[in-house]
């Protein structure tokens, strides 16, 4: 085990009817408040009226900023920035799922900064500061709600990139998984997907002597399996959708599942690169990625991946060499993703071989990606013409 530091300022406030608290938390802050937001499902749940109904009566001045993208842009973030310069802002609220937590965080970034907020995502230029910022969940998957990540898409150069901060972690986050119950079926499929994959990039580690961390995500992953299906028979599944929101939590908050161990995330960063261009569904894009990825590396620690499909899957070794028992694993994982619904090929959204070349070389940009193993730009190649 290696040694680390853990640290998590973001307060959880969990349960049902937990959203009603969003104007007292809120004004803790701050008094003249960014509401961030998607599409408007809120609207058509209520969730809009009642939260600036809270924010007005906790005597707040709200401004909006609605129609966040599902792969967030660079110009809407651009966009917020103005806002909160314009109006003064000193508290943003972010109500929806990853996308609109992530814009948040990156306006938050982008105000007290003289720069491009680009340049946070492309290591030009270090987060020192970034207003305060909470948040209202609506979908169980990122794990922004937890963490200082964000990930945002540059669509006129088709770049997507990442940064993560201590300094946007958010004050608060109100989890209510009542609020989960209206979200189309391939969110939930997509969000389980992207729990999942939150986990793999922690579990497939190098590390030794990691025993704790290792049932930690194993724990995870079970629940997600066990839980994403009733959600998906009965939408309005109290257990189900409270267990989903609190995996999809507990999968990425800033390392407390894998402390201690070498992550790895090449795959996010090789999804990052097709979603970039063809602005697919991040978690669908790691439903096709991460089985391959698996394929490609699973020789490197084959006794981590024996060890998944026994404990995770269920997979009987009797009989059996390490090699086929870690390649049963993998293809119950690829199963399970196709049985909820989950694209199995980067085909079944159009995309050929024609930009194969680019997205690999844009994904080892700045080096070598991964540390399970290592991948150059023909590695990336590889594996994404498996996913074709």
């Amino acid at each position: 085990m290696n040694s680390f530091q853990f640290v998590n300022p973001t307060r959880i406030v969990f349960g049902e009817g937990t959203a009603d608290q969003a104007g007292a938390l809120t004004s803790q802050y701050g008094k003249t408040v960014l509401l961030v937001y998607g599409s408007g499902s809120i609207k058509k749940t209520g969730l809009y009226d009642k939260t600036v109904s809270l924010l007005q009566s906790s005597g707040a001045a709200v401004h909006e900023l609605p129609n966040i993208e599902p792969n967030p842009r660079l110009s809407t973030v651009k966009k917020g920035i103005g806002l909160c310069r314009e109006h003064g802002v000193d508290f943003i609220l972010a109500v929806g799922g990853g996308s609109v937590i992530d814009a948040a965080k990156a306006i938050a970034a982008g105000v007290p900064y003289e720069g491009d907020v680009w340049d946070f995502f492309t290591n030009k230029a270090v987060i020192k500061e970034a207003l305060p910022l909470g948040t209202i969940l609506t979908l169980a998957a990122t794990g922004s709600e937890m963490n200082g990540n964000s990930v945002i898409t540059n669509w006129e150069e088709n770049l997507k990139r990442a940064f993560g901060s201590p300094h946007t972690y958010p004050k608060f986050s109100i989890l209510d998984p009542t609020l989960t119950y209206t979200v189309p079926r391939n969110h939930t499929v997509n969000g389980a997907v992207d729990i999942m994959s939150h986990v793999f990039e922690q579990y497939f580690s190098l590390t030794e002597n990691t025993p704790l961390q290792e049932r930690f995500c194993e724990s995870i992953l079970q629940t997600v399996i066990e839980n994403v299906e009733p959600a998906l028979a009965n939408p309005e599944d109290a257990a189900a959708r409270a267990n989903l929101m609190w995996c999809g939590t507990m999968a990425l908050n800033g390392g407390l599942i894998s402390v201690g161990m070498t992550n790895d995330w090449a795959s996010h960063g090789i999804e990052h690169e097709v979603s970039a261009i063809y602005d697919i569904p991040h978690g669908a894009g790691l439903a096709v990625v991460f089985p391959n990825w698996m394929k490609y590396v699973h020789e490197e620690r084959i006794d981590r991946f024996v060890q998944y499909a026994v404990r995770v899957w269920g997979i009987d070794p009797a009989g059996k060499s390490d090699k086929e028992v870690a390649l049963a694993g993998i293809q119950a994982t690829r199963d399970f993703f196709t049985r909820i619904g989950a694209e199995s090929r980067l085909a079944d959204f159009g995309i050929g071989s024609e930009k194969l070349d680019r997205m690999a070389e844009e994904a080892v940009r700045y080096g070598e990606i991964g540390s399970f193993k290592r991948l150059d730009k023909q590695d990336v190649y590889n594996i994404l013409e498996m996913s074709l």
